[in-house]
């Protein structure tokens, strides 16, 4: 498919530490890219070391940090780039204002809620936040002792924790191709 006539998009994954949300983005990032397609993979620890380094994690350093991704997904987006975005932004209101400043542009943007309970997420616990947390170790930590306000009406709700990373994928991609971004 030529890039000319697929618009850019930002789908952005929101979901609790340990979702699924960065393996997901990237599952789908490859096929995308195998098809030819311009697609771009913000992954939030990334952008916290190299665009936000410096905050920190009160809801006004999260919600600057959210913001700071939006507009750099925005103005990928508006280029052509199908930007994946898989970072928690725990709160409802930064997560709106990023959907705003896409449609002030004329910009697609797609809420995905990787729904992946927290009882599975401390389990899988990828980067040992939730054993930590346990422990004493760190506090704040989003969907145990920090809120995580989940979409209401999400674009679409993955549980990833009853199928595959290819199924999700798969789900993510039909939506896509449904919404002619794919």
């Amino acid at each position: 498919m030529s890039d000319e006539k697929t618009p850019g998009a930002t789908v952005w994954l929101t979901g609790l530490p340990s979702a699924g949300k960065t393996t997901l983005a990237n599952e789908l990032a490859g096929r995308l890219r195998a098809e030819g397609r311009r697609t771009e993979v913000l992954d939030g620890d990334e952008i916290r070391e190299f665009l936000s380094a410096g905050l920190g994690f009160s809801r006004e350093d999260r919600h600057t940090n959210v913001q700071r991704i939006g507009f750099v997904a925005e103005l990928l987006a508006r280029n052509g780039v199908l930007v994946l975005v898989p970072v928690i932004a725990p709160f409802a209101d930064s997560r709106e204002a990023v959907r705003k400043r896409h449609q002030s542009q004329g910009t697609g943007y797609l809420e995905i809620h990787v729904a992946t309970p927290v009882e599975v997420c401390s389990v899988r616990d990828v980067k040992g936040l939730y054993a930590k947390q346990a422990a004493g170790e760190i506090s704040g930590l989003t969907g145990v002792d920090d809120p995580y306000e989940a979409p209401v009406s999400p674009d679409l709700r993955i549980a990833s924790h009853t199928q595959s990373v290819p199924e999700s994928a798969a789900d993510l991609y039909a939506l896509l191709t449904e919404r002619g971004l794919a």
